[in-house]
């Protein structure tokens, strides 16, 4: 009996330090904690007192890398879960792939504006290089003398043709004036015949004859118009697109010299392997252009023969037409003049198409 109770007794003792405390396991763990927290803020005592909370938040340990810990303070390892394994981080990648995708597509797209620029400006400097040289006579020309020549009496005629679209539009102008003096001088005749019986023939006579003039020159008018629309179409649209097209091969012809002078000018240096790099990627830029030289060559030498045949038989039409148009009107001829707009088939515009009707006067 006596030893039962000196063993609960036993079981039921509490140690007491030097100070008379108790103590117990959760009090030596404690005790454990603190002196590691003490080391830990002698450590931190070094750092700057302020430093804020947001710096303690990107200084602090990745949650990636740290556990949450299911049981108290020492629990069994059975209970750390690893935060990598959350599915969170998939949703911040899932966001961030379209702005990516946006960054990597706006950077491609600079790069190949910025490719873009320094081929042109390479070529802009050989070809304007190549221009001075032709121009102080220091560099040498591709000249097709057959061509060039063709080119130069287009432009020639060109200017010629512009001159007479010019005056034709003037005699246009002028004689619709005569025509609308001629057509007021008849309605004045033809009211004073009717106030004036004394004089009422003379007057008729005259306003009949106005009359008349008013409506062939109104059909001397509608052939002048057909001349002047097809010389303009002639000049400004047909010759003006062979003329588009011979610039364009001007421009390319001054590329393929400024390509052969770059490319003679490294054949000429040495030969070292930098070089033969230098010599192959002009000789492949050279090739290039020297190919777009030839087709624009072949294409401008193709339209000038087409704009020579359409010229003749256009022009060919037109001066047949304003010979036979002045020449009846003049003559007092109006079965022929009419006969003339019916041959080429002119059609005349009825008297006051010209006029907005009152509907789009509104």
């Amino acid at each position: 009996m006596t030893d039962s109770i000196l063993s609960k007794a036993a079981t039921m003792e509490i140690p007491i330090n030097s100070n008379g405390d108790s103590r117990t396991a959760e009090d030596d763990s404690l005790e454990q904690g603190a002196q590691i927290g003490g080391s830990l803020d002698e450590i931190v005592g070094t750092l700057p007192v302020a430093m804020d909370l947001q710096q303690v938040m990107v200084s602090g340990p990745n949650l990636n890398e740290t556990s949450i810990v299911s049981g108290g303070y020492g629990g069994a390892a059975e209970g750390i879960i690893p935060t990598s394994s959350i599915k969170a981080p998939s949703m911040h990648h899932s966001n961030s792939n379209p702005s990516m995708m946006s960054e990597e597509a706006t950077r491609g797209v600079a790069v190949e504006k910025f490719d873009s620029m320094k081929k042109w400006s390479i070529n802009t400097y050989k070809c304007t290089k190549q221009m001075f040289s032709e121009r102080f006579g220091r560099g040498s020309k591709t000249v097709d003398l057959e061509l060039e020549a063709q080119i130069d009496v287009l432009r020639e005629t060109k200017m010629k043709y512009e001159c007479i679209l010019r005056l034709a539009r003037e005699l246009t102008s002028h004689f619709n004036n005569m025509v609308q003096t001629q057509q007021a001088l008849g309605d004045t005749f033809a009211d004073l015949s009717q106030k004036s019986p004394e004089l009422q023939d003379e007057f008729g006579y005259n306003a009949e004859t106005q009359r008349l003039l008013c409506k062939n020159g109104e059909t001397l008018l509608g052939a002048i118009n057909f001349f002047v629309s097809s010389i303009n179409t002639l000049v400004n649209k047909t010759m003006e697109d062979t003329l588009m097209t011979i610039n364009i091969y001007e421009n390319a012809r001054l590329e393929f010299d400024a390509y052969r002078t770059d490319l003679e000018e490294l054949s000429a240096g040495p030969r070292d392997a930098a070089a033969m790099v230098c010599i192959e990627i002009a000789q492949q830029q050279y090739q290039i252009h020297k190919d777009k030289y030839e087709r624009l060559h072949s294409d401008v030498s193709i339209k000038l023969k087409f704009l020579e045949e359409n010229k003749v038989k256009v022009m060919h039409k037109q001066l047949l037409l304003f010979h036979n148009a002045v020449s009846a009107y003049f003559a007092g001829n109006q079965q022929q003049l009419e006969q003339t707009l019916r041959q080429f088939n002119v059609k005349l515009k009825p008297p006051g198409s010209d006029k907005p009707s009152w509907l789009e006067e509104q």
